[in-house]
């Protein structure tokens, strides 16, 4: 079994449908911008061996960093981590769809609909969403090696 395999259970719990029902609860972009923030919470802190360069995301403001690695089912597993709480809960909702899946699940997945379900877009800033993307493409590109 690869070692990101059991870093995090998110992508199997909480999942896509589970963020969306979550996010479908909390009424209102003041109580969803909090939800954001308790969704990174549980997210684990990356060790410092994988803070380094190569896993640095590249087009985030704040610090984030990714790891990934494909185990032998042939599924692909995620770190993540950023020193923004805010985008630590980005990363969730990012993970929750993409996270120990396969490739082909991970490239088929209409992330610009699940964000505009969410209602992500019209409420981050436009360097959040772009840091949202990045995490995005960054995971597409590892799946599609």
């Amino acid at each position: 079994m690869s070692e990101l395999a059991t870093y995090t259970q998110i992508g199997r719990e909480p999942d896509a449908d589970t963020i969306r029902q979550q996010f479908a609860a909390a009424k209102g972009w003041e109580n969803q911008y909090r939800l954001i923030i308790q969704l990174g919470k549980p997210l684990p802190t990356l060790p410092a061996e994988w803070q380094t360069e190569e896993n640095r995301l590249k087009g985030c403001e704040s610090q984030a960093w990714l790891k990934g690695e494909k185990s032998e089912d042939d599924c692909w597993h995620f770190a993540c981590d950023s020193d923004a709480r805010i985008v630590r809960g980005l990363i969730v909702i990012v993970l929750a769809a993409l996270n120990h899946k396969t490739a082909e699940a991970i490239l088929a997945f209409d992330m610009d609909g699940y964000f505009a379900e969410l209602g992500l877009e019209k409420h981050l800033s436009p360097s959040r969403g772009n840091g949202l993307r990045a995490i995005v493409l960054a995971i597409r590109d590892q799946a599609s090696v």
